[in-house]
């Protein structure tokens, strides 16, 4: 086929359904060449360990765009006879945009208005195996291509069925804003077209693609398609559906992370409270359904239990940092030319989103029905069935969306406690988890230290390693089954599943000489997860802070260094863009500084430079119930990601990244001790606030550099945190090896409506509020 001609199907429906056939054989073979390449030419060092960059090569996206390319056939467009178009999108939308985009991609090849494209979320669907995970900002890489496909080959199937009816040639017709307009002044409506066009058998069909140049949607701002229903409250999350007899239910957990049950002095006592239909012990704690959340908050409330250690019993901030110094992998010998060299500690990050953990379940006669904000369902919905002892069949989850995830929605701890709870009372349960549940007994971002060496000579930098020790984050939400379906293809095989991870998501923008990178996990005790980046916020924050202290051991201007080294034009493109607007190298007063970082990942490139105060007038200003501290007075970023689909959704996004930057540097973090964190809800989970959102804040979105779209979601977190870091560390004339950088001088004052931090395990009665 030629290059903009491909392959699908029109499937046998009532009205018009077409689909993508994306076989990945091509992409497979060029994947396993590239690898072969890379051995042959010594790119993999001793022990499978890289000395250049994989990410050149293949990267996680890569992957997870090859393993979910099998399946691509199974995402269907369907146009209905009221001229509309539907799709049921198999990713999770929590508040990234990517209904808006899709809708974008298919109004664009279809020639139908936007607001004419539904998208919906998909039911957990197996057999779509690993096209239905959202995560690694892959979704509108994977997407893009299938969904335009099936998009096109609808288009030229209604073309086919118009010029029957308006007895034309094809070539003669053409589609504007959903009507098929013919020779003489004819036209008829796609919804018209419908069922002429659809198939009473499935056929394949070839498609044409629009060239850039054609292109009137792609590349456009749009609002968001369901913007209206957000900020009018007619969006519906989980907890807004109408599920008969489904009770709100919550549950007292334990105060120490994992803890158990061990006895309840009162459980009759709390069920004959008000309201309270239930009151049964689980496997997560003592679960308590009423007739409003305030009883239940009540009930928990009431509960006397007696509670078992947890898996970090008796652990701390310092415990476990001296754990993971202890894991540290080595960094070989000392080199015999000049270094540079330091340990970077990350403490832990709270994951909660504004919407708090929640699903709604009904188990009942053989069955289940489960709702919830997913971005595994498959996984969620095989684990639910096993824990109920019901066949996959019998368990249906419907993929609702989510008010913000940051990766955290990719575990379903709430739907599969639901599941539990609904079962053990024979009742549909409205599940929520209190706000200091998700701080506590969610997931967090986990600790980790970094260690640098990067040794130079004259005006060469000759080599940098990093090791990278962090408290084990659990990837077992579905990207290691999709990681293992691709593995042979890979030139890390031999590598374990979170060292694979690690190697095809970071990067090294920067000739460095010889270069490597090693992780090493420890400790499995900690709820863990990825907050809006894996590892590569805190990697990148050490890679640049030691890139400024290379620029001043050798004299440069810390973005002129930045630009020598840069081996990629985009790269240099987005630097010399802030510095451009950002005006790199103005005049500042003391305590006041620029910083400036670049970050490449997915396809995409930016750079964030950024001024801070640091002086005391500013940092000890008062501010009412909150912890003050540097601020953050301007910022600049630019982006290039190829094809920005939705360059105004992309505005947003790294707008929220520069948001994570400024907490996870200066403020963000969990306090561990005797075995549970000690912040509760955003009263003392110090995230930006508006005393520390830069009042000037430049984005720019750089020209389409690409045919096709790059990551965008997790790219700039990890620059905006090093810029925050290298700014933080000019305007003080001290380097910051603890991020956050206030950590130890946080004071916790929680508000009289929170009750307090229990003292010892057994005090945890009132924990779960």
């Amino acid at each position: 086929m030629r290059r903009r001609q491909l392959l699908g199907y029109v499937l046998a429906a009532p009205t018009l359904v077409a689909a993508a056939e994306l076989a990945p054989a091509k992409e497979a073979a060029a994947m396993g060449a590239a690898a072969k390449d890379v051995a042959a030419n010594d790119v993999v060092g001793a022990g499978g360990l890289p000395s250049l960059d994989i990410t050149e090569v293949v990267d996680l996206n890569d992957a997870l765009s090859l393993a979910a390319a099998p399946t691509s056939a199974l995402i269907t467009v369907q146009v209905n006879k009221d001229g509309t178009v539907s799709f049921a999108l198999p990713r999770a939308e929590v508040g990234q945009g990517i209904t808006t985009s899709t809708a974008m991609l298919i109004a664009e090849e279809m020639d139908v208005p936007l607001d004419r494209v539904h998208v919906t979320l998909a039911d957990a669907r197996p057999e779509l195996l690993f096209n239905q995970l959202t995560g690694a900002s892959n979704t509108t890489i994977a997407t893009y291509t299938p969904v335009r496909v099936a998009a096109a080959i609808a288009r030229g199937r209604l073309l086919d069925a118009a010029a029957l009816e308006l007895g034309a040639l094809v070539e003669e017709l053409k589609v504007k804003a959903g009507v098929v307009l013919g020779p003489a002044g004819k036209s008829i409506g796609i919804g018209e077209l419908a069922e002429k066009a659809a198939a009473a058998t499935t056929q394949k069909a070839t498609a044409r693609l629009k060239n850039a140049d054609e292109f009137t949607v792609i590349g456009t701002p749009q609002g968001r398609v369901d913007a209206r229903a957000a900020v009018t409250g007619a969006k519906k999350f989980a907890m807004d559906l109408a599920v008969p007899d489904a009770l709100p239910t919550m549950v007292c957990r334990a105060p120490t992370i994992n803890g158990k049950v061990g006895s309840v002095a009162n459980l009759d006592a709390v069920r004959a409270m008000p309201g309270v239909s239930d009151a049964v012990v689980v496997s997560t704690g003592v679960a308590v359904r009423a007739r409003t959340f305030g009883q239940c908050i009540d009930a928990v409330r009431a509960l006397d239990v007696s509670w078992r250690g947890g898996t970090a019993e008796g652990k701390s901030d310092d415990t476990v940092l001296a754990e993971l110094k202890k894991a540290e992998p080595s960094m070989g010998l000392p080199s015999l030319s000049r270094t540079v060299e330091e340990r970077f500690t990350f403490h832990f990050r709270g994951n909660s989103a504004l919407e708090p953990n929640c699903a709604i379940a009904d188990v009942r006669s053989g069955k289940a029905e489960i709702w919830g904000g997913l971005k595994s369902p498959i996984v969620a919905k095989q684990t639910i069935a096993a824990r109920l002892g019901l066949p996959v069949g019998a368990v249906t989850v419907h993929v609702t969306e989510s008010g913000g995830s940051f990766g955290r929605k990719l575990f379903f701890d709430a739907a599969l406690e639901a599941a539990e709870i609904s079962q053990k009372l024979g009742k549909p349960v409205r599940l929520m988890w209190h706000r200091a549940d998700d701080a506590r007994q969610g997931r967090a971002h986990p600790m980790a230290t970094s260690r640098v060496r990067a040794a130079y000579s004259g005006d060469k930098v000759l080599s940098f390693k990093q090791r990278h020790t962090s408290v084990s984050t659990d990837l077992t939400m579905g990207f290691g089954e999709a990681l293992t379906s691709v593995a042979a293809k890979l030139p890390v095989v031999d590598l374990a599943f979170s060292e694979t991870f690690f190697q095809l998501s970071q990067s090294m923008p920067y000739e460095f000489g010889a270069y490597n990178r090693i992780l090493n996990e420890t400790d499995k005790g900690f709820n863990t997860g990825s907050m809006r980046n894996v590892y590569s916020p805190d990697v990148t924050c050490a890679r640049e802070l030691i890139v400024d202290r290379l620029a001043a051991k050798m004299g440069k201007d810390p973005l002129a260094f930045r630009r020598d080294f840069l081996h990629d034009e985009r790269a240099r493109a987005v630097l010399d863009k802030v510095a451009e607007v950002g005006q790199w190298g103005r005049s500042l007063p003391d305590g006041v500084a620029q910083g400036v970082a670049v970050h490449t990942e997915y396809h995409a490139v930016n750079a964030v430079l950024v001024e801070i105060d640091c002086r005391p007038e500013t940092v000890d200003r008062p501010i009412r119930d909150g912890v003050t501290g540097p601020r953050v007075t301007k910022a600049v970023c630019a982006v290039d990601v190829g094809l920005a689909v939705n360059p105004r959704g992309l505005e947003a996004q790294m707008m929220g990244c520069l948001m994570d930057g400024i907490a996870q540097t200066l403020t963000s973090s969990l306090h561990l001790k005797d075995g549970h964190f000690l912040e509760a809800s955003w009263d003392n989970y110090l995230y930006t606030r508006q005393w520390n959102t830069p009042p000037e804040l430049d984005i720019i979105v750089m020209p389409n550099t690409s045919e096709k779209p790059g990551g965008a979601g997790e790219l700039g977190v990890a620059a905006s945190m090093a810029a925050v870091a290298c700014a933080y560390a000019r305007a003080t004339g001290t380097m910051p090896t603890t991020f956050p950088i206030n950590h130890d001088t946080l004071s916790f004052t929680p508000k009289p409506t929170v009750p307090p931090v229990p003292q010892s395990p057994t005090d945890g009665r009132d924990h779960a509020i």
